[in-house]
């Protein structure tokens, strides 16, 4: 394991750990529960993929964690995969902060949800990039997004809609901090599966920006 990857396992191990005693404040400050985090879909071993040719020539099958993208990094089904899901995983993210300012009493909570709000559309923004430059689709029909680590139930969304005042930003909280544990779970995915060392980095920043509003989001709960 070369030096880069083992400095980002470790960064992430220490978010996890950090975030483990969040979420359990959060939960415990707020008395509400959401959608408990599912078994990460992001790990999947390498797959036979079909590479285009060029006009005129044959494809090519090979194995996908010895694709190499355009700039000549490797890549593989783990960061494929990550990227992917990480897109929808940030949608809701952002569409769960957009109901803050409007809803929301606690004023620190919802400065928090307005960083979110800012910070991830930047992050898909990336990843779509990564994603357009290997000629790779957006959405692959057999990922299960419902099944990713800390996605909310469209009844917990729902839910979330209709609270306002106190009882939103308590909702809120153990939601977002359920999302956010997620996100670290399918980011430590990438750091030990994947090949993309930029998209390591990428999940490393990831881990520990959201592992610090995790933090953040614990001292809103408790007041």
């Amino acid at each position: 394991m070369g030096r880069v990857r083992t400095s980002t396992l470790v960064a992430v191990a220490v978010v996890l750990a950090g975030a483990g005693v969040a979420v359990a404040a959060a939960r415990s400050g707020s008395g509400e529960s959401a959608a408990a985090p599912k078994p990460s879909a992001s790990a999947a071993p390498p797959q036979r993929v079909v590479l285009p040719g060029a006009p005129g020539d044959d494809a090519v099958v090979t194995d996908s964690d010895q694709v190499r993208a355009p700039n000549g990094s490797t890549y593989n089904a783990v960061d494929t995969a990550f990227v992917q899901m990480m897109i929808v995983h940030h949608e809701q993210a952002i569409e769960m902060a957009r109901l803050a300012p409007e809803r929301g009493a606690n004023k620190k909570l919802i400065a928090l949800a307005e960083r979110i709000n800012a910070s991830q559309p930047y992050e898909i923004t990336f990843l779509r990039a990564w994603l357009k430059d290997r000629g790779l689709p957006e959405n692959d029909p057999n990922h299960d997004h419902g099944t990713m680590p800390g996605m909310q139930t469209p009844a917990a969304m729902s839910a979330l809609t209709g609270a306002k005042g106190p009882a939103f930003d308590s909702r809120f909280a153990t939601m977002m901090t359920d999302h956010h544990r997620g996100a670290l779970r399918m980011a430590g995915d990438v750091l030990k599966g994947g090949d993309d060392q930029k998209l390591h980095e990428v999940a490393n920043e990831m881990a520990v920006e959201q592992g610090s509003e995790i933090r953040r989001l614990a001292d809103v709960t408790a007041g």
